[in-house]
């Protein structure tokens, strides 16, 4: 027996497959309507039938054994039931052509009464059917008939808040995904304002969209740059001088981070950074000058390496100088922390001004930090566009205030004061 086929049967499939109910364990209000519709009908059996490619799945059954749960679609009676839109009534189904020869009427559970109606969706599409059975003939009043239409309307009812509920499922989870989307990239965010920006500044930039430039009365700036680094890029490919300069100011961040300060810009071989800044503090001279001596320790030992490998050494030049300063964020798109002022400038004639291997600092910075280092002279030194300038030799730790040989860790006092302030 060849089942008739809804013309819209494609798109009927795809409808019943968006409510998610095939082979789902039964519940009480299917149950409840099948169990109703057979009492007001007064028959022994009822049923929410479902139906799919191949057959007609029972969402609830009553009167029905237990272990029946579908029937193939070629025999069901349903099937042509779901080609209607409205009650498929068969008093006696021994005597219609249509399912006389059906095996459910000609053997077990031998069917003689039908009644049907489709479970029609707000689209339009006929996803099963609510019915009653009964085994000898029988006739429904028009009351009973009226009644088999609204209790399939309940069905339906039923069938539309499941996909209600599911699809609110899926918009609660979408909307958990998306919120944890832009909470993990808010937190990308945060991570990379902060890599860039002091964490004060950050924080500023964060809460008020912008910071407001501010005047700093004393901070001590550290500028390094490497000598001949021109030259340098002219014998090493492109990519291994890259790859060691940046694990070269990777240490520089970790000893200037040690020591207090606040990298600002690398350009280039350039370093920048700054202590006292953003927070004020006592000791941003003595931070920096114990930041200087342990770089160009670092880099002396580097040279060590890079001599057994017969390349050539890297000639770092360092000054520091302590004075004012105005800071801010410039930029919009790609911003970055700045400082301006005469100080900053001093800072950099200073590190030209330098011997490579040593830290020229000021005299400015020299007044803060002379009893704790060990200082040259190097008298007043011409400098491009600021003249004369009394420059300093810092040559290392004074021994009571050293913690290691080379006059760069501070000890006792020293070091409780650098962590403390």
């Amino acid at each position: 027996m060849q089942p008739m086929v809804p013309v819209n049967e494609a798109e009927r499939l795809g409808a019943l497959a968006s409510y998610q109910v095939l082979d789902t364990p039964p519940e009480f209000a299917f149950d409840a309507l099948t169990e109703l519709a057979a009492e007001i009908c007064g028959c022994p059996a009822a049923s929410i039938s479902l139906i799919d490619e191949r057959r007609s799945w029972l969402k609830s059954n009553y009167g029905l054994p237990a272990n029946v749960v579908e029937f193939p679609r070629e025999i069901s009676i349903c099937s042509t039931t779901i080609c209607g839109n409205d009650l498929n009534y068969i008093p006696d189904l021994s005597i219609d052509e249509r399912f006389k020869d059906s095996p459910l009427v000609t053997s077990e559970p031998y069917v003689r009464f039908y009644c049907g109606m489709p479970l029609i969706n707000r689209e339009g599409y006929a996803l099963g059917s609510l019915c009653i059975i009964d085994f000898v003939p029988r006739e429904l009043s028009p009351s009973q008939r009226g009644a088999v239409r609204r209790l399939a309307q309940q069905a339906m009812a039923q069938l539309e808040l499941r996909r209600q509920l599911l699809v609110r499922d899926t918009l609660v989870r979408e909307l958990s995904e998306a919120k944890a989307a832009v909470e993990e990239a808010w937190q990308r965010t945060d991570m990379l304002l902060r890599s860039i920006l002091p964490e004060p500044i950050a924080i500023e930039m964060k809460t008020k969209g912008h910071v407001e430039p501010r005047y700093h009365e004393a901070v001590t700036i550290l500028f390094a740059d490497f000598k001949g680094f021109t030259r340098l890029t002219e014998t090493f490919d492109p990519a291994t001088l890259l790859s060691q300069l940046d694990n070269t100011f990777a240490c520089f961040d970790e000893i200037a981070r040690a020591n207090r300060l606040e990298t600002l810009k690398i350009i280039g071989d350039a370093y920048l950074c700054v202590g006292g800044l953003p927070e004020p503090n006592r000791t941003h001279a003595v931070d920096a000058c114990l930041a200087a001596l342990q770089v160009q320790k670092f880099v002396r030992e580097t040279n060590q390496q890079r001599q057994k490998l017969r390349l050539a050494p890297w000639e770092l030049r360092i000054g520091v100088n302590t004075g004012p300063i105005i800071a801010g964020i410039v930029g919009r798109q790609r911003f970055s922390y700045e400082i301006w002022g005469n100080a900053v400038n001093v800072a950099q004639r200073l590190e030209e001004a330098c011997v490579p291997g040593r830290v020229n600092i000021s005299a400015s910075t020299l007044d803060q930090v002379e009893p704790f280092f060990e200082t040259e002279p190097r008298g007043s030194v011409e400098v491009k566009h600021l003249g004369a300038i009394d420059m300093y030799f810092l040559n290392r730790l004074k021994p009571e205030f050293s913690a290691d040989a080379d006059g760069c860790l501070p000890a006792g006092q020293l070091r409780r004061l650098t962590h403390e302030h």
